[in-house]
């Protein structure tokens, strides 16, 4: 019974192998190319990490020689380093040198800055985030200026539930305090308060908010004049 066994068994490895070899005569082109083309992905993708990460190391140097041109003051200079990143830099740098180029023609032309921030805030291929983030760099400007209703009206938008709602909140409350409408700030420091999202810091602020509020605007009076005093009894 063990010699049949050993027996069936190296029969059944012949067959196998016959197999294999047959397999192998019909599909080793095939087999040969797939292993090439796994090879030379392989080798492709870790070129291509290579190249991106020398493309980021030149485009971080790039952005702190921009950044420290502009804290220089030679703006013209920062704008060209700026302008080129986001021609040809890497698709992290083109957009932060999108935002770093507007807050800084802001700086110097508000209108101009707060257009810029509207073109990114318009720029469909960037995330929800990095758009309302834009939107609230715009109204932050435009709350400045001679016509901050539509400043308002998009802090408006991003206090509903944005992730820039906390600072949009915090801005038309003290926007309603400055125009003097105490009711009006009160409702936008009590949402600030009830979000428990709310950072600590910003629950720290709204503290001093709610002391002025609670004060309501400050009236002052006219002081009354005193009577005039008689004149001294003369001495003859």
């Amino acid at each position: 019974m063990a010699e049949n066994k050993e027996f069936i068994r190296e029969v059944d490895e012949d067959y196998r192998r016959e197999q294999i070899l047959q397999i192998w005569r019909r599909y080793s082109g095939v087999i040969i190319a797939v292993a090439v083309l796994v090879v030379a992905g392989v080798a492709g993708w870790r070129y291509w990490q290579s190249q991106q990460l020398a493309a980021a190391e030149a485009a971080s140097v790039q952005y702190d020689e921009a950044n420290h041109l502009a804290r220089e003051g030679k703006v013209p200079e920062a704008d060209k380093v700026f302008t080129t990143l986001e021609e040809q830099g890497p698709a992290g740098y083109r957009i932060l040198s999108r935002f770093r180029s507007a807050a800084e023609t802001a700086k110097a032309d508000p209108a101009k800055g707060a257009t810029e921030f509207d073109g990114l805030a318009g720029d469909t291929g960037l995330g929800d985030g990095l758009r309302d983030l834009a939107r609230l760099r715009a109204a932050l400007i435009r709350m400045d200026g001679p016509n901050p209703d539509a400043a308002l009206t998009n802090l408006q938008g991003l206090a509903a539930g944005s992730a820039y709602r906390h600072t949009a909140r915090e801005m038309l409350g003290l926007a309603s305090l400055r125009k003097g409408d105490y009711e009006e700030a009160s409702r936008w420091f009590d949402q600030i308060v009830t979000d428990p999202d709310t950072p600590r810091s910003l629950r720290e602020r709204i503290e001093v908010y709610a002391a002025i509020v609670a004060g309501g605007p400050v009236t002052t009076t006219e002081a009354k004049p005193e009577p005039a005093a008689p004149p001294p009894p003369t001495i003859r």
